[in-house]
């Protein structure tokens, strides 16, 4: 009788694993190989192979030349930013100018979240569909002020649908209760009129009036990080630069009451193409007017 494990052998002409186990008393068990380790080992050697064999990502001669035009270690002054940035918008077509503020917070917590809007002085450059969920006068008045989607029922339908054909959806206080069914839809494309984010609303008109000239919504993603547009590489340097001053402001103005210490860990500007440019924080809020 083996009244202790001595050892474990692979019958290799019939891939059965021999255990002599301690637990049975003196009866030896045979089981087949369920993977053997061999085998998994060959095949992650030829997937690291095929990996390394695979061509690496070109990277175009323009963006290599841009790249090398930003000096990866330097804080840029906002001015000093925005006129690179500019430089180094050489797509062809017109690039976004964006701004990425990697913030002190922690967004799983509800008192560590922004959520809001900014009415940015030269607007985004970009046309906005509006969508407004009103009945009776607050719809006429929509309406007048340039809405591209106005309803109710229909309108509800058409969203429940999946139909999403706008950008910003305002709604009136009574349409509220009705828009429960669609957080599914408008959710997780941040959809959802919000009081906080200036879209819901009892004057329509007025709201679409301010999103049609370019009043942007923006939050922190699961990160803490914003990513928010606030013009055209086209736009006039001191255009971008007010625009740039009037999101820095808003995001200090909604800082969260559980943000513990400073705010701001890091600020970025890009194009849509474009490479990060790193900003001084001290000076982008200094040159908001926000110290």
């Amino acid at each position: 009788k083996v009244s202790r494990a001595l050892a474990s052998s692979v019958d290799d002409s019939t891939g059965m694993l021999v255990l002599f186990a301690s637990a049975v008393q003196g009866w030896m068990v045979r089981g087949p190989v369920a993977a053997p380790l061999v085998q998994q080992q060959q095949q992650q050697q030829q997937l690291d192979a095929a990996r390394a064999a695979a061509p690496a990502m070109k990277v175009s001669r323009r963006a290599s030349e841009n790249a090398g035009k930003v000096e990866e270690e330097k804080l840029y002054s906002p001015e000093e930013a925005v006129a690179l940035m500019k430089e180094l918008a050489t797509a062809k077509f017109t690039e976004t100018a964006e701004l990425h503020g990697n913030l002190n917070l922690d967004p799983k917590y509800n008192d560590q979240q922004i959520r809001t809007t900014v009415a940015l002085p030269h607007g985004t450059g970009k046309s906005v569909r509006v969508a407004v969920l009103a009945e009776g006068a607050a719809a006429d008045e929509a309406k007048a002020a340039g809405a591209d989607l106005v309803g109710m029922a229909d309108l509800i339908e058409e969203i429940a649908a999946g139909n999403l054909n706008f950008e910003v959806l305002l709604a009136t206080p009574p349409a509220m209760p009705k828009l429960a069914k669609l957080g599914k839809v408008l959710g997780p494309k941040g959809l959802m009129p919000s009081p906080k984010a200036g879209t819901v609303t009892a004057a329509p008109g007025e709201a679409v009036g301010e999103f049609k000239a370019g009043k942007i919504e923006f939050r922190t993603d699961k990160q803490g990080i914003v990513h928010v547009p606030f013009g055209k590489c086209d736009f006039e340097a001191g255009s971008l630069s007010e625009n740039l001053a009037a999101l820095t402001k808003t995001i200090e103005k909604n800082r969260p009451s559980g943000c513990k210490g400073k705010l701001w860990s890091t600020a970025t500007l890009s194009s849509t193409m474009g490479p990060p440019i790193k900003l001084d924080v001290a000076a982008l809020r200094t040159f908001a007017g926000v110290v």
